[in-house]
């Protein structure tokens, strides 16, 4: 039987959108790369792409310049050196108050995991469209195949494709490990394998940034750890396919992620970019490297302290881009309330109490992620709240 927290994770992620309702498209532009039909991709040697995928002119602005992405090295926090982890916590909280980007090298992570895990994500989007869309996404699960995004949204659609799935390793399947055979075949016996291990990996990480994150902050070390280690996480593998006019779409939009942290490894194509100083920026991908942002809810326990990243992927004419992303959530049912020393010495309060799947309801039902969805939700629940008293 599915873990209860993961249903109920499922629910949110993948609750249908008002938006499904609407049937007019707009007329098709004549472009050749890829087109979306019945909401999925369809290779053709010359097709037109709908305007949904078009982007307005304000979301597609170049970047002209290369983001200087602090890099933290973990090798000495995580063997326990004071100094090295104190150097760690400075540059992270630098990093922080500007934007919420920056990398990690000697992370512990093995690179032959990273590796592996690539190749299988390979192996599944490059298998026919009729293949892939025995795990397409459906309301209720939560695994998922999605192109586009198109049974969410009519219009600004990100040129990707993307397989979505959620970790709880709390419980006793924590990602559905026969999931992948069972529906797709003994090709992928060892896929839902590889992916448990990656996530595995990766909530270990992760909470190790969270202890970095305490000590930069200047709260109890183990504040943040504590606070997720049992929550329910999503990972995601994006395949970004060539375009053949990347001038006129977004592999994906202008955004904050809405969970806690994300930590992402991209391959060595390119096309992230991060909007700091008030220009968008690009990020070079490094070798060995994991990508970290801070997401918004992050920023809200941090009291509004660490900015919540603002970022973007584009799209190439030439190249595929594919990269995988572990978005760390607490517990669905926890209340989202930064450390109380932390406010004391800030003065107020600047956000209100909120559950993670206050915030999940949020943005899977009412709002499109950008880069006010804090904003945004803080007067949503404010007003919710004061319906119900």
């Amino acid at each position: 039987m599915p873990c209860p927290c993961l249903l109920i994770l499922a629910r949110y992620l993948f609750s249908e959108s008002f938006e499904r309702l609407c049937s007019s498209l707009a007329s098709p532009l004549v472009i050749p790369g890829l087109e979306i039909e019945g909401g999925l991709y369809v290779q053709r040697n010359s097709i037109s792409m709908s305007r949904r995928f078009v982007w307005p002119k304000q979301d597609l602005v170049g970047a002209h310049q290369e983001l200087t992405a602090p890099v933290v090295d973990l090798e000495g926090f995580l063997r326990g050196d004071e100094e090295a982890t104190k150097q760690a916590s400075d540059i992270i909280k630098a990093a922080c108050l500007q934007h919420g980007f920056f990398q990690v090298i000697n992370h512990g992570v093995d690179l032959n995991l990273i590796g592996l895990a690539h190749d299988h994500t390979d192996n599944f989007f490059k298998l026919p469209t009729c293949d892939k869309l025995k795990v397409r996404r459906l309301p209720g699960s939560i695994w998922g195949y999605s192109s586009g995004h198109a049974d969410r949204y009519l219009s600004k659609l990100p040129w990707k494709e993307t397989l979505s799935f959620g970790y709880n390793e709390n419980c006793p399947n924590p990602i559905g490990i026969d999931f992948f055979k069972s529906t797709l075949g003994k090709d992928f016996e060892q896929t839902g394998l590889v992916y448990l291990k990656y996530c595995e990996a990766m909530k270990g990480l992760s909470l190790s940034i969270m202890e970095l994150l305490a000590i930069s902050l200047g709260v109890d070390r183990g504040h943040y750890r504590k606070f997720f280690e049992d929550g329910c996480s999503i990972m995601r593998c994006n395949f970004y396919p060539p375009c053949q006019e990347p001038g006129l779409t977004l592999g994906t939009g202008p955004h904050r992620d809405p969970t806690s942290l994300t930590i992402l490894h991209q391959d060595q194509v390119g096309g992230l970019q991060v909007f700091s100083d008030n220009i968008w920026q690009m990020v070079r991908p490094l070798q060995s490297a994991l990508v970290i942002n801070i997401g918004d809810t992050f920023m809200a326990l941090s009291n509004g302290t660490y900015k919540s990243c603002l970022h973007r992927a584009v799209v190439n004419k030439y190249e595929d881009r594919r990269s995988m992303a572990f978005f760390l959530c607490p517990r669905e049912d926890k209340v989202v309330r930064p450390p109380q020393d932390l406010v004391f010495n800030q003065g107020k309060r600047l956000y209100p109490d909120f559950t993670w799947s206050d915030m999940l309801h949020f943005t899977q039902k009412f709002y499109r992620a950008d880069d006010s969805t804090l904003q945004n939700f803080t007067k949503w629940i404010i007003s919710a709240k004061s319906a119900n008293l």
